[in-house]
C-alpha cells in the first residue's frame, strides 16, 4: 500500500504512522532521514542535495522527488510506503504522482486528519506542560506560538492538498480528535485492513 497522511502538525499523523508500519509491514518515509541519507551516502541525487543545503537554501521539489524516487526502490518499499510530511504543495503532488506515473505505480489512499485548530493548540500545551512535568525537554515546535506560526504555514501552503487528492478521488478524511485508537479503528477502515 502506498499511503500519504495529510494534516497540520499535533494532528498525530506521526503516532499513527507508526501503528501502520507495525500493521502494515511498509517503511514510513520521512523527507529529512531521506535527504540526509541521500547525502551521506553520496548518491548523485544527494551530492546535489548537499551542495543546495550548503548554500542555505530549500532543496527544490525536483531534487525531494528524485530522493523520494530512489528511496521507494529500496527492497523494504516494494510492497509500499507511507508519506507523513510530503507532498507539502500541490506542485510537490503532481511531480510526485507524474513520478509514480512513470514507475507504473499510485497512490492506494491519501488520510485526512480532520481536527478542531483551537483544540489542536490546546492539546500542544498540555503535551508541552506534561513533558515538562516529567523533567524532559520540550519540543521547539510545542511552543504556542511557534506552532500557531506552523499552523498558518500548513494552511497557507499544504491545506490545499485536500481539494487536489479529493479531486482525483484519493482523499478519505479521519476526524483526528477522537481518542490515538479510535483514529486507528478509522484508519484501518479506510485501508480495508
Amino acid at each position: 500500500m502506498r499511503i500519504i497522511l495529510l494534516g497540520p502538525p499535533g494532528a498525530g499523523k506521526g503516532t499513527q504512522a507508526v501503528r501502520l508500519v507495525e500493521r502494515l509491514g511498509i517503511p514510513q518515509l520521512s523527507t529529512g532521514d531521506m535527504l540526509r541519507a541521500a547525502v551521506a551516502a553520496g548518491t548523485p541525487i544527494g551530492v546535489k542535495a548537499k551542495a543546495v543545503m550548503d548554500s542555505g537554501a530549500l532543496v527544490s521539489d525536483d531534487i525531494v522527488v528524485g530522493i523520494i524516487a530512489d528511496r521507494i526502490e529500496e527492497p523494504d518499499a516494494k510492497n509500499g510506503f507511507i508519506l507523513d510530511g510530503f507532498p507539502r504543495t500541490v506542485a510537490q503532488a503532481e511531480a510526485f504522482d507524474a513520478m509514480l506515473a512513470e514507475k507504473g505505480l499510485k497512490l492506494d489512499s491519501v488520510i485526512e486528519f480532520k481536527v478542531n485548530e483551537t483544540e489542536l493548540v490546546d492539546r500542544i500545551v498540555k503535551r508541552a506542560k506534561e513533558t515538562e512535568a516529567r523533567g524532559e525537554p520540550v519540543r521547539k515546535d510545542d511552543n504556542p506560538d511557534v506552532f500557531k506560526t506552523r499552523l498558518e504555514a500548513y494552511r497557507t501552503q499544504t491545506a490545499p492538498l485536500s481539494a487536489y487528492y479529493a479531486g482525483k478521488g484519493a482523499l478519505r478524511t479521519v476526524d483526528g480528535m477522537q481518542p490515538i485508537d479510535e483514529v486507528t479503528e478509522a484508519i484501518h477502515g479506510i485501508l480495508g485492513r
